[in-house]
Order: C-alpha cells, then sequence, then structure tokens
C-alpha cells in the first residue's frame, strides 16, 4: 500500500482524536445531557481550553480535504515519490504536533508548526500542478 494513503489514514485518526478531546471537554462543561440531547439551547461560552479544541478542530478540518486532494492524487495519478511521502509526514506530524500546543494556549510556536504542514501539503501537492 502506497506510504501517502497510511499517512492519510493516520490523518483519520487525527481527526477522531481532534473530535472526541473537543467533545469531551465541551461535555464537561455542559454535561452529559447537553451532550445526548438535540443541542438548541443557549449556552454560556466555552470554556479557555474547549474553545481552543474546537478551533484547533476546526483548522485541522479546513486543511484535511487539502491532504486528502494531495495524498490520493498522487497516488492515483502514480506521482507518488519520497518527496510525496516526505510531504505527507511533514504535514501529519506538524499536526500532530499542533493540537497540544493549541490546548495549551501556546501562541507563536503553534503558528510555525502550522506553516510547516502547509509547507509538507504543498511537498505532496506539487506533483500534481501543472508546471
Amino acid at each position: 500500500m502506497p506510504v501517502e494513503l497510511t499517512i492519510l489514514a493516520w490523518g483519520m485518526v487525527l481527526l477522531l482524536v481532534h473530535i472526541f478531546a473537543a467533545a469531551h471537554v465541551k461535555t464537561k462543561q455542559y454535561g452529559t445531557k447537553w451532550n445526548m440531547g438535540a443541542r438548541d439551547e443557549s449556552l454560556p461560552p466555552m470554556n479557555a481550553l474547549a474553545g481552543r479544541l474546537s478551533r484547533a478542530e476546526a483548522n485541522f478540518r479546513e486543511t484535511l480535504p487539502i491532504a486528502i486532494v494531495a495524498l490520493i492524487g498522487v497516488v492515483v495519478a502514480g506521482r507518488a515519490s519520497e518527496w510525496t511521502a516526505l510531504g505527507g509526514w511533514i504535514w501529519l506530524s506538524a499536526r500532530v504536533a499542533y493540537l497540544p500546543l493549541y490546548a495549551l494556549g501556546v501562541p507563536v510556536v503553534r503558528s510555525i508548526i502550522f506553516l510547516a504542514s502547509i509547507a509538507g501539503l504543498l511537498i505532496a501537492l506539487w506533483p500534481l500542478l501543472p508546471f
């Protein structure tokens, strides 16, 4: 199996970690009744940790489609290489590091790690661009 697909599989595991981390902290704040209900009621603002985990999840979901297109795309197009694998691993590693940094509220390093993840995506996506 191409390594790019393995990277994506781990990316999906990371998505689940994002979803459950944010949900767990929100449930601790709002209660299990809220979690199991329709969630229609107005609620007070999320606490700082819940807010950061929710924003980290949203950020991951914004860039995940790019990773999916890049990593599946190079496999389908027969353009996978050591470079696309490296780009994928950079993306995934940076995204793994990003979550705890965001949860802890670390400002500048978190942004640098985010940029590293974007660089990894661009490395993986590059072979699909018509240059």
